[in-house]
């Protein structure tokens, strides 16, 4: 174990000034979103398949115990760091609500700070930024998606993606796709349609919206379906793939009949026009907030016996999904934790709602609760192995329904009864579950995978983890003061592999030491 109390105020210090070796050019290349180098982290999930995996072999089963700190950077913010950073030419920025930095990547010195006047909108948390040549694109709580300069945080323009006061707010990363800067809201309480908009990098102009919720249905079965976390894409198929969230009412189903599309949905649309390809519905007539946003995850692979372009999601609803990503068809449906609010799973690979599980006036005991299985922060599928690896929150909850709060708003409440953490390897071939690391009561860390059998998630006493791969055990860890809210990044500078995290209101980067064999 490494403990690092002390150097924080040190690193802390030196993080305030400007990095005298930060790099003055600052432009990314379109084609490094489509093979990122290793000195990259162009995109929120790393590259368009979200499968957060590296193919950097510095590090390694071998050597991680000699791990150490090379660098802290304190936002000295009172929101948690939640931001999944970018890396493009040796600058990482990376984000809380209202707040930008450009912060060395060898040193963690401060390039520039960019601070957003605080207005309207949930300051609930937020994902990170997305880069269009020179330029980053940030969008904040209420509901703007704003342009700026990569070399000096200046603002370039500013849009409004969904207006804040009828209950809009966004927290997610952008998604840069060949000339389309699309981004999405949040907002579930307030009876409005998700959406997301596409916007000219350059100008900024709208150049396309899809809405969660076709117009024409929303009279008949509510509305919903925020898309707050960031898709993932195919450039060979052309499709971009995104999670959606609850309808609304959320735990008054009764108003609102039938599966409730396109809310707590996989969605698959055409990034040049935004029209629907395939929709699959993953908690059809939701009534427990089970958003779907959670990453899918881009996999070619076999699947028994067969070459197959996959998604793979596991969703906030307890279960695990397999897709055939060329038209939505199901090829696998397995729990993967505590699941009593289905009958089963029907012929299309959806789960069938209980009703008896719905919300009641005396309340119904549900597996999961409403935080769910998993949340947004980033699973990670290992190639080698065959492993989707997530962090899950076994947990039970009772819901109650308040039938006066009628068709708007949240129309019930919900309280925790039990809850605990694992970080879990699942076999996409079968849903069985390889193995099972114990990291608390809740720790909500996301994860990194490695070419060299290494997966880097944290836990809930504030840990830093590397495990195995292979069997989950422990490799190294490291006490940081505060739970892990973000998922790990990882890249290589001038022959040096680093490991990013952030925990609480810190950003901490980690390498071997300069004088140890990593061979």
């Amino acid at each position: 174990m490494r403990f690092f109390p002390l150097v924080l105020a040190a690193a802390t210090a030196a993080s305030v000034f400007l990095g005298s070796q930060a790099t003055a050019a600052q432009e990314l290349d379109p084609a490094q979103l489509l093979h990122p180098s290793k000195d990259t982290w162009p995109l929120y999930h790393g590259d368009y398949t979200g499968q957060r995996h590296s193919k950097l072999t510095q590090i390694t089963p071998s050597n991680v115990n000699n791990l150490t700190l090379a660098w802290a950077f304190q936002t000295n913010q009172e929101a948690w760091i939640k931001s999944s950073p970018l890396l493009v030419d040796g600058i990482l920025y990376f984000t809380v609500p209202d707040n930008i930095w450009a912060v060395d990547a060898r040193s963690g010195h401060m390039i520039w700070h960019y601070k957003h006047p605080k207005g309207e909108g949930e300051h609930i948390g937020h994902r990170g930024v997305a880069m269009y040549k020179g330029w980053l694109y940030f969008t904040t709580p209420d509901a703007h998606l704003l342009s700026l300069n990569a070399k000096d945080g200046s603002l370039r323009w500013d849009k409004e993606i969904a207006d804040v006061h009828k209950g809009y707010w966004s927290t997610m990363a952008p998604l840069v796709v060949k000339d389309h800067v699309i981004a999405g809201i949040g907002g579930d309480l307030d009876n409005i349609p998700g959406l997301l908009r596409s916007y000219d990098p350059d100008t900024g102009d709208l150049q396309w919206e899809w809405l969660a919720t076709p117009p024409a249905e929303e009279s008949k079965v509510g509305t919903g379906g925020a898309t707050w976390m960031t898709g993932t894409y195919d450039p060979a198929l052309n499709l971009l793939y995104w999670g959606t969230g609850n309808p609304t009412p959320v735990l008054n189903g009764t108003v609102r009949p039938g599966d409730n599309p396109w809310t707590c949905a996989v969605v698959a649309l055409n990034p040049d026009t935004g029209k629907l390809v395939w929709g699959f519905s993953v908690s059809p007539h939701d009534t427990h907030d089970w958003d779907a946003v959670e990453t899918p995850v881009l996999v070619d692979a076999n699947f028994h016996g067969q070459p197959r372009k996959m998604l793979m999601q596991s969703s906030r609803n307890g279960y695990f999904f397999v897709l055939d990503r060329t038209n939505g068809k199901s090829l696998l449906t397995e729990p993967y934790g505590p699941v009593n609010w289905a009958l089963g799973v029907d012929k299309d690979g959806k789960p069938i709602p209980n009703p008896d599980k719905d919300p009641k006036r005396d309340g119904r005991l549900i597996a999961p609760d409403e935080g769910g299985l998993t949340n947004y922060r980033s699973p990670s599928f290992d190639p080698k192995t065959g492993l989707f690896i997530v962090d899950t929150h076994f947990s039970y909850s009772i819901y109650f329904a308040k039938p006066e709060d009628g068709a708007y708003g949240w129309a019930g409440a919900d309280y925790d009864v039990w809850g605990h953490s694992y970080i879990q390897a699942i076999d996409y071939q079968s849903g069985k579950i390889r193995w099972r690391h114990d990291v608390g009561d809740h720790s909500g860390a996301g994860v990194l995978t490695t070419d060299t059998g290494l997966t880097f998630t944290g836990d809930s006493e504030g840990n830093m983890l590397a495990l195995s791969t292979a069997d989950g055990k422990t490799l190294w860890h490291a006490q940081t003061g505060a739970a892990m809210q973000t998922s790990p990044m990882t890249y290589e500078l001038d022959g040096k592999q680093y490991v990013v995290s952030g925990s609480g209101g810190v950003l901490f980067a980690w390498t071997l030491p300069d004088t140890h064999d990593t061979k």
